[in-house]
């Protein structure tokens, strides 16, 4: 409780709020941010009340941050790392829902629908890069399903990803070859956050069924490496884990 408490997090206000730090963890710390007051907002819980309300004033400037950024950004980052477009908003749009922020909830649709609602045929075989822990393509998959209705997602989809629909659709895991590298060890993450993209695009469509067992192979490659780990990966890959089974 003591890294969440009131006067700690009017600190954190106090930094974001800097001059010079308008763009400070964009958008992939505010993402987990906006995850962490999710998670805060749904726990039943007298301390989880606790925490939300301290938290709240830093919640509110990245929702203000975020609202504000979007409709200046042109075009999306399409990458593996922590500059993902599509990541950040899954992320964002999730807290919106969950504390039923309309106008976020609308900014969010805006913008996604602008960046990708026309995209074709994501180029899969290009991925992964050697530092990779996010699929660009599978990301934004995921943040379209969030979005759109499911006859007008199921859609969309065929056309930015048709080979998802065979049967015989296969993804090779990542594979890490040295754990103590910092950027190598990404692939790790890359594993769990395939697998928890491919949930989400699988949620409510049986005919997308055949993509579980390729999310549970991903999960399975990559989850005994967190135990005991190093540094370089053991700091930040629990948490990809924890919400990678959470998915399931």
């Amino acid at each position: 409780m003591l890294n969440l408490s009131k006067e700690n997090i009017e600190g954190e206000v106090a930094y974001f709020s800097g001059k010079h730090n308008a763009s400070f963890e964009r958008t992939y710390g505010w993402a987990w941010l906006l995850k962490l007051a999710e998670e805060l907002h749904t726990w039943d819980d007298d301390t989880a009340r606790v925490l939300e309300e301290n938290l709240q004033p830093l919640t509110n400037l990245i929702v203000e941050k975020y609202t504000v950024y979007l409709p200046k950004l042109n075009y999306p980052t399409r990458v593996g790392t922590h500059g993902n477009t599509a990541f950040g908003m899954s992320f964002a749009y999730d807290y919106a829902v969950a504390v039923n922020d309309e106008a976020f909830k609308k900014a969010i649709e805006t913008r996604a629908k602008y960046f990708f609602l026309n995209d074709e045929n994501c180029p899969m075989s290009w991925e992964p890069g050697g530092s990779d822990f996010l699929s660009p393509c599978l990301e934004e998959a995921a943040l379209m399903k969030r979005l759109l209705p499911v006859e007008t997602y199921k859609t969309w989809l065929n056309d930015f990803l048709p080979q998802l629909k065979s049967r015989s659709f296969s993804l090779e895991t990542g594979k890490v070859s040295d754990r103590n590298d910092g950027h190598l060890v990404h692939l790790d993450g890359l594993n769990f956050s395939r697998a928890w993209s491919l949930n989400k695009i699988v949620e409510g469509l049986p005919e997308y069924a055949h993509l579980k067992p390729v999310a549970i192979q991903h999960l399975n490659h990559s989850l005994p490496s967190i135990f005991g780990d190093s540094y370089e990966g053991g700091h930040w890959l629990g948490s990809f884990a924890i919400y990678a089974l959470n998915s399931f």
